[in-house]
């Protein structure tokens, strides 16, 4: 139903009474829609330039299943892409999921031992990616003999992801109110039947909302897969080096023979990283729905 126009001169003189009292709204109101539209911006301009630069180039030959300089497909990149995401949310997701759990439905709210935790989850967040690929090179590749693989780079970047996870399934638990938790105790139900079949499933959206930052950063990382995976252009086995897109596509720049072919990569980078997003979305209105 449209709002007549009387209400609508109300409304703006409410508005305008408010602001004249307190002006630093106004300011911040401002302010708040000029970053919005700054960010908007920014984004459609990297969007449309890497679009720009990229598609002409996007070829038959960037899809060939074997990578050779002549035609530097990104298929083996891609694939290996897939299989890093997956292989480090696998070893990354349920460890901070459950650790999470641990801390908002077991441990004691406000002990010296969530703090330490979560202080600890927030100072790992902020160390540089180069860092944990100079540990994954010391204890992965060096230390345990696993050498640049597949699986040295899921490990390192799984530790990396590891506190993000834990911060926002540990936001996300405590979103929940207490008064589902002591309806279900009220109802008879026991602590895992409360947490697996009430807090979880309402806790859902924000854990994939975590899951879906952590594939952003396994999708752009570079430094960490360098040190760890190496930049081999071909799809090996877990113990093998392999390149994901990003690095493909660094390594493609940084030669200055394949710029071109490194936008057309960024493309097929962008559309992933929107088709996950898609599909974690819809998993968990689904979810939440179910």
């Amino acid at each position: 139903m449209t709002p007549s126009p009387s209400k609508r001169s109300t409304s703006l003189s409410r508005r305008l009474r408010e602001y004249r009292r307190s002006p630093i709204s106004l300011v911040l109101r401002v302010a708040v829609m000029v970053s919005t539209l700054l960010t908007v911006a920014l984004f459609v301009y990297l969007v449309g330039y890497i679009f720009m630069r990229g598609l002409p180039y996007l070829k038959p030959s960037l899809f060939e299943p074997v990578y050779t300089s002549q035609n530097v497909s990104l298929i083996p990149a891609l694939v290996n892409t897939l299989t890093m995401t997956l292989l480090s949310l696998l070893l990354a997701g349920p460890v901070g999921v459950f650790a999470s759990v641990y801390l908002v439905e077991y441990a004691t709210r406000g002990s010296r031992w969530v703090t330490v935790v979560r202080r600890a989850a927030e100072t790992l967040s902020g160390i540089p990616s180069i860092l944990y690929g100079l540990f994954g090179t010391l204890f992965f590749v060096n230390f345990l003999g696993w050498g640049y693989s597949l699986l040295a780079g899921a490990f390192t970047l799984a530790i990396m992801i590891l506190p993000l996870i834990m911060r926002t399934s540990q936001e996300a638990l405590q979103a929940v109110p207490d008064s589902y938790r002591e309806g279900s105790y009220g109802l008879g139900a026991g602590k895992l039947r409360t947490l697996f079949c009430i807090v979880l499933p309402s806790a859902v959206p924000g854990i994939l909302s975590g899951i879906i930052l952590s594939m952003g950063r396994i999708l752009g990382e570079t430094a960490a897969l360098v040190y760890t995976a190496g930049t081999v252009a071909q799809i090996p086995d877990l113990m093998g080096s392999g390149r994901t897109l990003a690095v493909h596509m660094w390594a493609l720049y940084s030669e200055g023979l394949y710029m071109n072919e490194a936008y057309a990569t960024a493309i097929i980078l962008v559309g992933l990283v929107f088709v996950i997003q898609a599909l974690a979305t819809a998993i968990a209105r689904k979810l939440t729905k179910g």
